[in-house]
């Protein structure tokens, strides 16, 4: 990507987020993002089919992001987030959450959250995936991975949604605590 399409595709996403912060995510319009990017209708449509898939987008950036911290070559990282990443990625995901960078709360809270949940979910499965050994002690020989892997990600979901619903008191640290504890 050339730096004038990642530039308009910056622009794209931060008029999405200005405009998440403002409404449900079911409320705004594709014209409303083209206006407050100041593009034309062509220009995001060769960035995004649609408003699902900048959506999707966004959490393959946070994602991506929270991936690249596992690299050693990137000790400090950039996508749309920016941070320097701790040592567990689990922290590190509950840190972007607690910072709500990029109003990524408001998806996770909002009706018509089901969307952004398949997104998150999908992306979840591979994190978790590559961090299996971290709860090998606690699966049993019995369960499917791929159940075991659902598990993990819904206990994730779960513990995230309480810590939300109850006014994200308890710091990054505590809440991954909580739930390796519950995993």
């Amino acid at each position: 990507m050339d730096r004038r399409q990642r530039k308009t595709r910056e622009s794209i996403f931060s008029a999405f987020i200005q405009l998440l912060s403002a409404k449900e995510y079911s409320q705004i319009t594709v014209g409303e993002i083209i206006e407050n990017a100041d593009i034309g209708r062509a220009t995001f449509y060769a960035h995004f089919e649609t408003k699902d898939f900048l959506l999707k987008e966004l959490c393959e950036d946070l994602f991506c992001h929270i991936f690249d911290g596992e690299d050693p070559d990137h000790p400090t990282h950039r996508h749309m987030f920016h941070c320097h990443a701790p040592d567990s990625v689990f922290l590190h995901l509950f840190q972007h959450l607690l910072k709500n960078d990029n109003h990524i709360l408001e998806l996770l809270s909002c009706q018509n959250n089901s969307l952004f949940l398949q997104y998150f979910k999908e992306h979840l499965k591979t994190l978790v995936t590559q961090q299996l050994p971290l709860f090998e002690a606690r699966k049993s020989d019995t369960l499917p991975e791929s159940f075991w892997i659902d598990h993990i990600c819904s206990t994730f979901v779960e513990t995230l949604r309480w810590w939300v619903d109850n006014g994200m008191i308890q710091s990054p640290e505590t809440i991954t605590q909580y739930f390796y504890l519950a995993v």
